[in-house]
């Protein structure tokens, strides 16, 4: 018999300082992403905590650091707070459409804008438009690129996301980023993603890692109720719960 597909062959990266944590260093281990099973290949490391970059998948795998955790929000089960709701409602004019990979003038634009205002210096500062092209277009998945346009038309925000077999995997999203009449495009463009996954009959909304004392990574557990990675599997958390209080063992009798 003919395995339907072969194991996949994995890889790690050199160490390299961490984005997210002042002084460690960050590790990956990372297959490719092809062939005619690449979709199915994705769905099963992504629900062990992969992500995908193009034609890669990968997860953190660092020495002597666990601080990435592989964070989803439980759709159906989701209810927005009253912020959020409030949220909603001021957005509830943008017209959304689902768009197939091809990256446009106007994305790109928006992107430069939005990368300029919130990550200077981050690792995508840098990123021209055969980048961009190079991210949105090179995917093996079920992809697309989600609009968000106000009536007059003008784009305010994108989202590029992967349609897996449980869920929908949220790669990569932009924004307007300093216009006081969008405030929260942000959070917007996740709580639409939660609608869509429970309208869809999808279970989850992967929002990929949750580092926790990084204040750029808070945003990710404000959905509730939300899910985490670890060694028993995925589990339901509260990142707000302080941590239970360590207990004597009982002396035996």
């Amino acid at each position: 018999m003919t395995a339907q597909f072969r194991f996949p062959r994995f890889f790690v990266t050199t160490p390299s300082p961490c984005p997210y944590l002042p002084g460690r260093t960050e590790r990956k281990v990372f297959t490719e992403l092809a062939g005619p099973h690449a979709a199915e290949l994705n769905d099963a490391l992504g629900r062990i905590g992969f992500r995908r970059s193009q034609g890669v998948a990968y997860r953190p795998s660092c020495f002597d650091c666990s601080a990435c955790v592989s964070v989803r929000v439980v759709a159906d089960a989701f209810r927005p707070n009253a912020s959020q709701r409030k949220l909603m409602r001021r957005h509830d004019d943008l017209t959304i459409s689902a768009c197939k990979p091809w990256t446009t003038e106007e994305q790109f634009a928006l992107l430069r804008r939005y990368l300029a205002a919130r990550h200077p210096g981050g690792g995508m500062a840098d990123m021209d438009e055969q980048d961009f092209a190079d991210m949105v277009e090179q995917t093996p998945v079920n992809t697309y690129v989600v609009e968000y346009r106000e009536p007059g038309g003008r784009l305010v925000g994108a989202c590029l996301s992967d349609q897996q077999a449980d869920g929908l995997s949220m790669i990569y999203s932009f924004f307007e980023p300093d216009d006081d009449t969008r405030p929260g495009l942000g959070t917007y463009i996740i709580l639409d993603h939660i609608v869509r996954a429970a309208r869809a009959g999808l279970p989850y909304v992967y929002l990929g890692y949750w580092v926790k004392g990084s204040a750029r990574m808070q945003y990710k557990v404000r959905f509730k109720p939300i899910e985490r990675l670890g060694p028993a599997g995925w589990q339901r958390f509260d990142p707000d719960a302080a941590p239970a209080p360590l207990t004597a063992p009982t002396p035996a009798s």
